[in-house]
């Protein structure tokens, strides 16, 4: 188990699941809270499924952590893949909880290795699938 600066310890599964959605492909997304002092899994997102179920699974007012594996095809036609890690912490979530996500956010990106774009999202308009498609180029 990771010790986090900020106190907050990293569950191994996260790691294992984050490297599974990397290599294997196992998984469009991965959702992440923090419970307990340390960072778990919320939600395991099945590679069928689309942005907006990933979209739909994070709460409108509590902060989360995720990943999400975004497939596209390049202009000259070449299959490409970029990893997003998006810090949700929506305007409607506890100023307490939105402290301990912010602090823990960077240790717990370090444990994460293959992240390519990160998000910072405070309500869904910043996260939206033509802003994912923006900043994948």
């Amino acid at each position: 188990m990771a010790n986090a600066a900020s106190g907050m310890a990293v569950d191994d599964e996260c790691k294992l699941k984050f490297l599974e959605l990397k290599a294997k492909r196992n998984y469009r997304f991965i959702i992440f809270k923090i419970e307990s002092q340390q960072v778990v899994i919320e939600k395991l997102g099945s590679p069928e499924e689309t942005y907006e179920e990933f979209a739909a699974s994070l709460p409108a007012d509590e902060c989360r952590y995720a990943v999400f594996d975004y497939d596209f095809i390049t202009s000259d036609n070449c299959q490409k893949s970029k990893i997003f890690f998006i810090a949700w912490s929506p305007d409607t979530s506890r100023v307490r909880s939105k402290m301990v996500y912010a602090s823990s956010k960077d240790r717990f990106k370090r444990e994460l290795d293959g992240i390519q774009v990160e998000l910072q999202a405070t309500d869904p308009s910043e996260m939206s699938f033509d802003i994912i498609k923006s900043r994948a180029l």
